[in-house]
């Protein structure tokens, strides 16, 4: 699997109401995209207490099941639309260690994005085994509606997804809070007994 974002940041008196009736009317188009697990439609706008910062900002989180998705998804109408609009973006990319949700996702109304540091010479298997140990815990006892875990060692970051039925966590360093307009999820049925499933973990 592989986690995907990019990310426009917006003059600060953007009407950010225009990335809603956007999110509102395109974001039905990706909900049956091949290869897609899920599209997290995100967007934060600095008037509003709960993503509140320094810059409006449009920034989709997807998931993809392979890189034909990814791939069939950039080289598409849509997205040459989306840079028309919007500008060339730094297109984000993380291989996915482990990536857990429920058949809520849909419900979903704001979203975490944590990106932290791998240290140089880091134990990667059991960096690896806490950040999905840490996916499962956020997932079965936090709330989150998904979870994600994955990591870039190109620049050697990880990210932790998260999807909440509610406010989630408050922003903190590294932590950023968006809100959700719209979570198209093609493959989450199909995943739910696949060994990277989105799905709520069993009893323990």
């Amino acid at each position: 699997m592989i986690a995907m974002q990019y990310s426009f940041t917006l003059p600060a008196d953007y009407d950010m109401g225009l990335i809603r009736h956007r999110i509102a009317s395109k974001g039905h188009l990706l909900d049956t995209f091949p290869n897609l697990v899920f599209k997290a439609y995100l967007y934060a706008d600095r008037a509003d207490r709960v993503t509140a910062g320094f810059e409006n900002l449009y920034a989709p989180f997807y998931v993809w099941r392979n890189s034909d998705g990814m791939n069939a998804f950039l080289a598409s109408a849509g997205f040459v639309g989306l840079t028309r609009s919007f500008g060339w973006p730094s297109v984000q990319t993380w291989s996915v260690w482990q990536a857990l949700g429920s058949g809520d996702v849909a419900n979903a109304v704001t979203a975490t994005r944590e990106t932290l540091a791998v240290e140089p010479f880091s134990d990667l298997s059991a960096l690896r085994s806490a950040e999905i140990e840490r996916a499962g815990r956020d997932l079965s006892r936090a709330g989150a509606l998904a979870a994600v875990a994955a990591y870039d060692p190109t620049a050697w970051s990880v990210v932790r997804f998260r999807l909440w039925e509610d406010e989630g966590p408050e922003p903190a360093a590294g932590r950023r809070r968006y809100r959700v307009g719209h979570v198209s999820r093609p493959g989450v049925d199909g995943l739910e007994r696949a060994p990277l499933a989105l799905d709520r973990p069993g009893p323990e």
